[in-house]
């Protein structure tokens, strides 16, 4: 997802100044696009000068209301249906679990713990945003409330494979895979001492 689109979909639903914009990103997107005040007034310019948003309407003291143009509309359409999503290619905490072997069976599964309690504390955030959001019919509430159900159910999974693993890095065949890793590591060393 791209900043760009993240706009141009705030504005399909309505008209909206950069502040107006900001404070739909906080309350809505942030969680899965954050993006800082200059960032959404940088796009906007973009996306004026590209003519893909005009200025709507001015207000007081240089307020600017911008709308989705119709090559906008377009633009958001074609993303929407013929993009293919990249999707998370990395991730730095799975990563490291390839390698926890390294490290002594308790650091592994400390690691591991840790990763169940961040899952659990994001879940507990999506949680918040649940109960205390203000679910109306508009747009991004029914389809912003379809997108927290993923964030729900992805910490939960999330939490739940972290424990799993913090269990499985104590078993019988994973000390015996760092043992091995350790055995390979120590013969390499003797051997370029020789």
């Amino acid at each position: 997802m791209s900043l760009r689109h993240a706009v141009l979909g705030l504005l399909a639903e309505s008209p909206a100044s950069g502040y107006d914009l900001m404070k739909l990103f906080n309350a809505s997107l942030s969680n899965v696009w954050p993006a800082t005040q200059s960032q959404v007034y940088g796009e906007l310019t973009k996306l004026t000068t590209a003519g893909l948003v005009e200025v709507a309407a001015h207000g007081p003291r240089g307020r600017k209301e911008y709308a989705i143009t119709e090559d906008g509309l377009a633009e958001l359409r074609h993303w929407l249906t013929e993009v293919e999503p990249s999707g998370p290619q990395r991730h730095d905490g799975l990563l490291r679990v390839f390698f926890l072997g390294i490290v002594t069976p308790l650091e592994a599964q400390t690691f591991l713990l840790h990763q169940a309690e961040r899952a659990a504390r994001a879940r507990a955030a999506y949680e918040h945003i649940e109960e205390t959001a203000h679910w109306d019919e508009e747009m991004i509430s029914v389809y912003g409330r379809i997108a927290l159900e993923y964030g729900l159910r992805m910490s939960a999974t999330h939490e739940e494979w972290a424990r799993w693993a913090a269990d499985e890095v104590t078993s019988a065949k994973a000390r015996k895979a760092s043992e091995l890793a350790k055995a390979q590591h120590e013969e390499g060393r003797q051997h370029e001492g020789e």
